[in-house]
This record gives C-alpha cells, structure tokens and sequence, in this order.
C-alpha cells in the first residue's frame, strides 16, 4: 500500500471517530449542529420502523383513552369501585391515568421546565454526566445505552437515583441552580403517590382481605425501595418515520409514574395493535412494571409501549420508576399462587437483570420472558 493510500485510510478512520463521537454525545446535539437527514445509526429496519404508511397504521393514529382513576376517590364510600377499576386498568391495559392525585400543578410545572432548561445547557455542562455505569446516582446520555444499541433511538435523557435522597441529591447536577430543590420536591411527592397506588393494586388483587401482614411487608419494602428518575428530550427529527424515540419496551419495576408535555408521543399497544395515548394536563399516566406483574403472578400485565417522534415539535416527558431495593428480590406473591394458578415466575433481583442486559440487546418484554418458569412456557 502507498502512503498516500496509508494516509487517505486514516482520514476515514478519523471521520467515522468524528461521527461516532458526534453520535455519542446525544441527538440533541447532532440537531443542534444542524441535521437535515437521519443518520443512519438511526435508522430503523423496515421491520421495526413506525408503520404510518400502511393500513394497519390507522390504528396507531386512534387515541386510546386510557382508564381514568380519580385518586380523591380512594379515599371514601367509593373506594370499592375504584379498586375494581384499578384491577380491571392492570389487567385488561396495563396503564391508567390518574387525576386529582393530591401534586400542585407548580410542583408539575417546576419540575417540567427545569429539566427542560438542563438539556437546553451547553454540551460541556450535560455532557459531565455522561456514564454507561448504571448505579452513577447521575447519568446523561442517548437512545437506551450508547455501548449496546445497534440501532440509536431519537432521545436523549437525565436519569437520577432518588432514595435515600439524602444520599443522592448532593451528586445531583447544581446547575440549574434550581434542579436539585424542583427534582427532590418531585421525588418526595412522587413517591408517596406511588405508595398509596400500591396500597389500593395490592388491596385490588384480593391481598389484603387474606393476608394484611403480606400487603404492610410489601408496602414497608416499597418505602424503602428504588427510586429512579428519568427526564427524557426528544428533539424535533427530520424524518421521523424512519426511528423512534425509545423502542417497544417494558418497564422494570412495579409501577412508572409519567409526566408528559403537550406533545404527542407515546403509544401502547394494545390487542396487538398502537395505540397514541392523548396527553391530559396535570395528569399522570401509570403504567404496571415487570416486577408488578411477577409478584401478581401474571395476574396484572406490563404492556409495551414505544414512543415517536415528529418533525416539527420537541418533546419532554419526565418518568418515576419506582421498585424495592436493589439488594431485595421479588416473587409471585404466596397469596396469588394455587394449583389453579401454579407459580409462574422465578424469584429475581437487581443483580440478574443487570447480568441479563449486561450480555444481551434489551428488547420488548425479553427480560420478564427470561424470567418465566419453564413448566409454564410449555403449558
């Protein structure tokens, strides 16, 4: 080979490290330089693009109206037909919307537009808290995880850990000055939303009639279990046919409590088809987990759900993922489990889903699959 074929090899070289680097530092970056054209480390197979151009897309443009749980009702004489409503949302969606649930629409809208002005910061503040370590009390990043994706996903996102807050908040970014302060109100107010949630889904699931020392454990485990906050951006996309904002999914965890903008964007399948789910102000949409449905032994279903993006408007939504402790292990609950209703899953923890996602691509519900006992697979 000639030096000049030497030197012309390394230019590229050079190039693809300029590009990965670019791709690297997150899509909103890659827009904010100036982007007319999808990369193609966005680009989705045919297979697995949102399907706008076919017949069976008229489906995902249809907006599902989600059940409506009014949290002011569990408390008082209709609290009976709230849990049967909250039953019927976990098993027949897996998703409900709840209003009147007690969070000040300043608490909502603070926390909206601080992590709106946390991605509007210049790269090198953002870019400080760039991590692939999943237990960094603080990780900046793009699509799911930017050393696995063989396929980037058009987001961006700030994820913090949120309990003990005592232990976290000091690591939380200090700029906005006032992101620490909004977030942890946040998370304070999230938390206890989640928690009386789950009071009424264990009560729904017949639990507490049965075994009222079975529902306090949990709900004790639940006090001091994970809390995990992710502000994602989805900035305006050239052709947004061709990506997604975040892939068919799951939720880890027992339930995801989710802000959402103005903006559409999520979907939810539904009798396999997608479904647009309409954002409702100062409302949260509440999805089951996949730690919900093994401890309801299949009982209750986490649904998939995926997110798009459009060419015009950016996009922030703002999740609370909510678990027991990383050190702590769930399993289908001893109440739910019969000769009728065989134990369905196998007992799991943090450290076998981290070992799960450490050595394979997360895709829709594959880790809940993993999870699943034999006996029943062949059923």
């Amino acid at each position: 080979m000639s030096p000049g074929m030497t030197i012309f090899s390394e230019d590229i070289k050079r190039d693809d490290d300029d590009i990965e680097n670019q791709f690297l530092k997150g899509v909103k970056q890659l827009v904010d330089n100036g982007l007319h054209m999808v990369p193609k480390k966005y680009i989705l197979p045919p297979s697995e693009r949102p399907a706008k151009n076919t017949e069976d897309s008229n489906f995902g443009k249809q907006n599902l109206q989600l059940p409506i749980i009014d949290f002011s009702d569990l408390i008082g004489p209709n609290r009976p037909q709230v849990l049967q409503s909250l039953a019927n949302a976990c098993e027949r969606y897996g998703f409900f919307q709840v209003v009147n649930h007690g969070i000040s629409e300043d608490v909502i809208n603070n926390m909206m537009d601080v992590c709106g002005n946390f991605f509007d910061l210049p790269f090198e503040e953002r870019g400080k808290y760039m991590t692939s370590d999943m237990r960094a009390a603080v990780r900046y990043g793009t699509s799911f995880s930017q050393t696995k994706d063989k396929v980037f996903c058009w987001r961006d996102f700030l994820k913090l850990i949120c309990h003990p807050l005592p232990d976290y908040l000091p690591h939380w970014p200090d700029s906005p000055v006032d992101l620490r302060k909004v977030a942890a109100t946040y998370a304070e107010e999230t938390k206890h939303l989640f928690l009386r949630l789950m009071e009424a889904i264990v009560e729904s699931l017949g639990i507490v009639e049965s075994n009222k020392e079975e529902k306090d454990n949990l709900i004790k485990e639940l006090e001091d279990g994970s809390q995990l906050m992710a502000a994602n951006f989805y900035p305006p996309c050239p052709q947004p046919d061709l990506t997604l904002g975040m892939p068919p999914h799951s939720d880890y965890g027992f339930l995801t409590l989710l802000l959402q903008d103005e903006v559409e964007g999520l979907q939810v399948q539904f009798q396999e088809q997608w479904f647009t789910v309409q954002p409702i102000n100062n409302t949260f949409v509440v999805n089951v987990g996949d730690h919900l449905e093994i401890y309801s032994n299949g009982k209750y279903k986490s649904v998939l759900h995926r997110v798009l993006v459009n060419s015009s408007k950016r996009r922030r939504s703002i999740a609370s993922l909510h678990s027991i402790s990383f050190n702590s292990t769930v399993r289908p609950s001893p109440t739910l489990i019969d000769k009728a209703n065989p134990k369905r899953y196998a007992d799991t923890d943090f450290e076998t889903f981290l070992a799960y996602i450490s050595t394979n691509e997360t895709k829709r519900k594959s880790f809940l699959e993993s999870r699943k006992l034999t006996s029943i697979l062949l059923d």
